[in-house]
């Protein structure tokens, strides 16, 4: 999401029930659901909300707090590269990384909120990773198909009577 996507995120926002968080958009883009993990939930709920309703407080004190972090973090490593990592960077990053894990650039417009392909296709970084490869796994009954779903595998094909799936390492 964007700097202003996040710093307007209010408690009434998250839904710890179903584990999901809603996005209101700017700049135009559409609005979005994301599911997330069980662990960021515990760290949502062991924060008490204060009378701001803002989850992540103010953007201004959000950038003084990054911009101090990573200046820090620069000089400890002797790395003024660092220097340009912006927020924004992040949001390149998560593209990028979204489209090399599922190939689909119409998925990665969905998560960044997107109406037009051709801001998506700025965004991301359209590179095969050489290391692109795989776990496969055979099922031959209903419950191990379920099973390698809710793991995260992708169906790929019928052979010899099993279904063949497969997921990223």
């Amino acid at each position: 999401m964007r700097i202003g996507e996040a710093s307007r995120i209010r408690w009434e926002d998250i839904d710890f029930l179903s584990s999901t968080i809603r996005i209101t958009p700017e700049k135009g883009s559409n609005p979005r659901v994301f599911k997330l993990s069980g662990r960021l939930i515990s760290m949502l709920q062991s924060l008490k909300p204060s009378p701001r309703k803002h989850v992540f407080g103010e953007l201004k004190s959000t950038r003084r707090l990054y911009y101090k972090a990573r200046k820090s973090a620069a000089r400890k490593l002797q790395n003024p590269r660092l220097l340009q990592i912006t927020f924004h960077t992040f949001r390149h990053w998560k593209a990028t990384m979204e489209y090399a894990k599922t190939k689909d650039i119409l998925h990665v417009m969905k998560v960044l909120g997107h109406k037009n392909i051709n801001n998506t296709l700025r965004y991301t970084q359209l590179i095969d990773f050489e290391n692109d490869e795989y776990t496969s796994k055979v099922a031959r009954t209903i419950e191990e198909t379920c099973e390698l779903v809710e793991l995260g595998f992708q169906y790929v094909c019928d052979f010899d009577g099993a279904k063949i799936f497969r997921k990223r390492r």
